[in-house]
């Protein structure tokens, strides 16, 4: 006669003790196979991280070019091997053209001027100055009392330049020779005066940026007379206006 099931002991509910075990068994198994995965995982980074201390430094030349090369740090000793990158337009080096230009446009802010555009004249040359250097302009600016001269003798100037050279041996130095005509009326009396001068800048470099594109500053400058000429005649003919008159026809 079958018994209800409701009438047989509870403990027949329960699992049986071999099961369990397994479950436990395979819980071990899975967390020693996953502790061993970590720990091959960990020896292989600590290998690598001390693979990688124990290196040469890398030393990366970078010619005027901007073209680098790595010349410590190889596997061979006293070779070099080719980088293929080249060095950021902020950091490059300026170009004799560039160094060029910012002479020639210090030059024609600085020296050529009327009494009505002096002002600004001289503050696009003094923004093209290190710190120090505009300093000292500025004070002799204000000693000689230069811009009132100008404008009280209504002075005129007009400066052309006839050529830039690289000084030799000296970076970043440069001479220009150029010819300037000074138109001085006072008294309702006019006067010439045209000076071949030569001209020297010594520049600094500075970071490029979007207001000073090729960083370039002028740190020095000087000007020697070579030859002087004053015209105090009736006629004051302006031979570098005419000059540019007969180029333009």
């Amino acid at each position: 006669m079958t018994r209800n099931l409701r009438e047989l002991p509870e403990k027949t509910g329960y699992t049986r003790y071999y099961e369990h075990d397994g479950m436990l068994r395979a819980y071990a198994n899975r967390s020693m196979v996953l502790a061993m995965a970590f720990g091959v995982m960990g020896l292989g980074s600590f290998a690598f991280a001390v693979y990688v201390r124990l290196q040469p430094p890398t030393v990366i030349r970078v010619d005027s070019e901007g073209q680098a090369t790595i010349v410590g740090g190889t596997s061979v000793p006293g070779q070099s091997r080719g980088l293929t990158f080249v060095a950021s337009a902020a950091d490059a080096a300026p170009s004799e053209v560039e160094s060029k230009a910012v002479v020639r446009r210090f030059l024609d802010h600085y020296l050529n001027y009327t009494p009505d555009t002096v002002d600004r004249q001289m503050a696009d040359a003094l923004n093209m100055m290190t710190g120090n250097f505009r300093t000292l302009v500025l004070s002799r600016l204000r000693d000689d009392d230069t811009i009132n001269k100008i404008q009280d003798d209504h002075i005129v100037t007009n400066f052309t330049i006839r050529s830039i050279n690289a000084v030799p041996g000296s970076p970043l130095t440069f001479t220009a020779f150029g010819v300037k005509e000074i138109h001085r009326l006072k008294n309702k009396q006019e006067t010439t005066d045209q000076i071949v001068g030569r001209y020297n800048l010594r520049l600094a470099v500075d970071r490029r940026t979007e207001y000073n594109p090729s960083g370039l500053l002028v740190a020095e400058f000087w000007e020697q007379q070579m030859v002087g000429d004053k015209n105090t005649g009736l006629a004051q003919p302006d031979g570098l206006s005419h000059e540019a008159a007969g180029k333009n026809h």
